[in-house]
């Protein structure tokens, strides 16, 4: 009797196609390699120039103003590398470019000169740019429409991410504290390079996802940004907000911001654009339910700053605290401060799942389980986090150092808190935004991250002259009140979303 044999893609493993798990180990190690780095580069930033481990001896508040640019413009980059694998070369080949980015740009920053650093850091952000949103792409694509396996695709995907995440903060640290910095840097290089072998070796796994795109009929439901300019510099309301903006912006960049003025005059030339082009859709829109439901998904947009704005203090205002600030030795050994990023990852592992079922079982019992309201929560829980902060600033004003545990508890709350507002916000913009700019509506979300990312370098600058003490509690008063806000105006809120999550139910066969 004669035995077929499937083709290399349509073959599974544990109940999933074979490309998931590819794709697993690329982003593991590609989460490996940019956490690694991230976890080091403020500390190796603010190290001496001479010592056992010299760095570049930057002032923490110059360190933590690269550290926000460079994090900002790495999420940004995910909107052009977005738009070139849609419209231009597919999903697949570009996490292959940026793959290849990466390693470069990785590679060259173990070099111990000033150009290859800056070169590293450009390579960097334009290899996550075209990987970060593509590969997500890519294992969406593995599953059929209404494929029921699809979610559990997505968490073992996760896993993934988070097990990179927690490696690279466990052995990058240790390396770079035992042999340099540069050898950390190097590490993350040979991760990265790990990472694209498999990619590049499991391309038969992934013969039907991600191909370069076909010739796309223009229609009614299909916007172009090209069509989004036009509009937004042809007519009279749009422009007049982006001109305004623009001049009054670039002013006060020049007038009142000591340094970096070019830089922030195009970051703002830039907010222009980006507010400009949102008064655009709001007026391009067809009915009033679809206005509604954008002027909750802009609010949405301002919850993602404001949670990313303060999480992210993780890579570098907490990352020197614990640096210069804590004890950081357990049973005789010196922890290196850049290990303590292994928390965030380490606590998602554990705690995910059981977050997700408290909010299953919350919504069950008929209690508030929208989307805004986890949200809001997520806000709240993640800036009581800071409240250990203070009290490690207050411990360290009176002992002069501050135990280790007040990062481990303050990390768990973080991790809490970005369980209940990371995986909610992306799902709830896809169900918020106009189905003609949904595409758009995800760039905006990554802008939105990056320019969180940007205030989480602006607030911990101003902690040289404010004070950790005070810009914990700030943040923690901030976040906590703001969340409350949102929650006080929950209901009109949810009115003005014109049912859009009331309809979600189990489905069962």
């Amino acid at each position: 009797m004669a035995t077929t044999t499937k083709p290399a893609h349509q073959k599974e493993l544990f109940g999933h196609p074979t490309g998931l798990y590819i794709l697993f180990m690329t982003e593991m190690w590609e989460r490996f390699s940019y956490y690694g780095m991230r976890g080091i580069l403020v500390l190796y930033l603010t190290a001496q120039t001479r010592g056992d481990n010299p760095g570049l001896g930057w002032l923490d508040g110059e360190a933590l103003s690269l550290y926000g640019w460079y994090t900002m413009l790495v999420y940004v980059a995910s909107i052009p590398g977005g738009i070139i694998a849609d419209k231009i070369i597919g999903q697949k080949r570009a996490v292959m470019i940026g793959g290849f980015l990466l390693v470069a740009g990785h590679g060259i920053l173990s070099i111990e000169l000033m150009w290859a650093f800056y070169s590293g850091l450009g390579l960097i952000i334009a290899g996550v740019g075209m990987l970060k949103p593509n590969i997500s792409t890519l294992v969406g694509g593995l599953y059929k429409q209404g494929d029921e396996r699809r979610d559990k695709g997505f968490s073992i995907f996760y896993i993934g991410i988070n097990t990179g995440a927690a490696l690279a903060a466990l052995v990058v640290a240790w390396v770079a504290d035992t042999w340099g910095w540069h050898a950390g840097f190097g590490l993350a290089a040979i991760g990265m390079v790990l990472g694209q072998v498999i990619y590049l070796s499991g391309q038969k796994y992934l013969v039907t996802v991600g191909n370069k795109p076909k010739e796309i009929v223009a229609d009614f439901d299909n916007v172009s940004i090209k069509d989004i300019f036009t509009k937004q510099f042809s007519t009279k309301i749009p422009l007049l907000v982006t001109f305004l903006l623009a001049v009054s912006s670039s002013i006060v960049a020049w007038y009142y911001i000591e340094n970096q003025k070019v830089a922030y005059i195009v970051f703002f030339l830039f907010l222009s654009m980006v507010v400009g082009m949102m008064v655009t859709i709001y007026g391009d829109l067809r009915s009033q339910i679809e206005k509604d439901r954008y002027l909750v998904l802009l609010l949405s947009f301002i919850i993602v700053i404001v949670f990313w704005g303060a999480f992210e203090q993780a890579g570098g205002l907490m990352n020197l605290y614990a640096e210069n600030r804590t004890d950081r030795f357990l049973f005789g050994y010196e922890i290196p401060a850049a290990a303590f990023q292994f928390f965030n990852p380490f606590y998602i592992i554990i705690f995910a799942v059981p977050v997700a079922n408290f909010w299953m079982w919350w919504k069950h019992r008929g209690k508030e389980a929208s989307s805004l309201f986890k949200m809001a929560n997520g806000v709240i829980i993640m800036g009581l986090g800071f409240v250990f902060m203070v009290f490690a600033s207050m411990q360290y004003e009176t002992l002069g150092k501050s135990a280790l545990y007040w990062l481990a508890l303050a990390y768990l709350f973080h991790t809490i808190g970005e369980l209940c507002a990371s995986p909610v916000a992306l799902s709830f913009i896809t169900k918020l935004a106009p189905i003609r700019y949904g595409a758009l509506m995800m760039g905006v979300y990554f802008a939105a991250t990056g320019l969180g990312n940007k205030v989480a370098g602006l607030i911990g600058e101003s902690a040289s002259e404010a004070g950790e003490l005070n810009i914990f509690a700030g943040i923690t008063i901030f976040c906590v009140i703001f969340g409350l806000l949102v929650i006080a105006v929950l209901k009109p809120l949810k009115r003005l979303t014109h049912g859009a999550e009331e309809d979600e139910r189990a489905i069962t066969d």
